[in-house]
């Protein structure tokens, strides 16, 4: 089967190195200069399936430059409806792997990556699905309903967390603590919740109506811009363990 993943950013790079540790040769495709200069479509090899590993927002341009009617294309957005490919492609799907990547550090094993997708009908369902296969066993059939919110939910989880850690090394900066003493209770909270539903998982100060400490600590980040995220979070916290606090009369 020949494969063309266009996109050599993180997700095309990881695909693009995990096919190939499987055997699967795959021919990796540059799209900026697609984008820069339609001419350069010349570039675009033939395929029998064509992996659009693009920003959202390029999509449907890098889409509309391919001419392969008999051929499969997906893409791998969580957001993008399948929609985008138009009745020129009509054997169409979705392949997301629902995993962070990086360009610096490409995944090996992907077995463990759960892997959503769509597909236009049944027959690109399952040619989809076997394509997923060569990757990971956890395949799941999502629609766009579904994979939006897998989105989002996975900012929060991943995104949201990710800046949490980087705040937590700010307000480590002006003392002798490296970032690196958190580690062990990044990875407790991290390994909690595949036993425990994150809400059972929670402690702090908020969580027990501590507003003693919670005083204490804003008035700590009094000039800090993370004084309001703090207020915030401290907030959502409290609610969702100890109810709204009652309004005085």
């Amino acid at each position: 089967m020949k494969i063309a993943i266009i996109g050599a950013g993180s997700v095309g790079t990881n695909l693009h190195h995990a096919f190939e540790l499987k055997g699967v040769h795959t021919e990796l495709v540059h799209a900026r200069p697609l984008t820069a200069d339609p001419s350069n479509v010349r570039s675009i090899p033939e395929a029998e399936v064509y992996i659009y590993a693009i920003a959202d927002h390029a999509l449907a341009e890098v889409v509309s430059l391919v001419r392969a009617p008999k051929a499969l294309h997906l893409h791998t957005s969580g957001s993008m409806p399948i929609e985008v490919f138009g009745a020129d492609k009509p054997h169409a799907g979705v392949l997301y792997f629902f995993q962070s990547f990086s360009r610096e550090l490409l995944i090996d094993d992907w077995s463990g990556i759960p892997c959503f997708i769509e597909g236009r009908n049944i027959d690109d369902i399952a040619a989809i699905y076997s394509l997923a296969q060569t990757l990971t066993s956890r395949i799941y059939e999502a629609n766009q309903h579904d994979r939006e919110r897998l989105h989002i939910a996975g900012i929060f989880a991943n995104n949201y967390s990710n800046m949490m850690f980087r705040i937590a090394e700010e307000v480590l900066k002006d003392t002798q603590i490296p970032f690196e003493a958190l580690l062990p209770l990044i990875d407790q909270t991290a390994a909690k919740v595949h036993t425990m539903r994150p809400a059972d998982a929670q402690t702090g100060p908020a969580k027990r109506g501590d507003h003693a400490v919670i005083q204490k600590h804003l008035d700590i980040l009094a000039t800090s811009p993370y004084a309001p995220l703090y207020q915030v979070l401290a907030a959502l916290i409290e609610k969702a363990h100890i109810g709204p606090t009652p309004t005085k009369v």
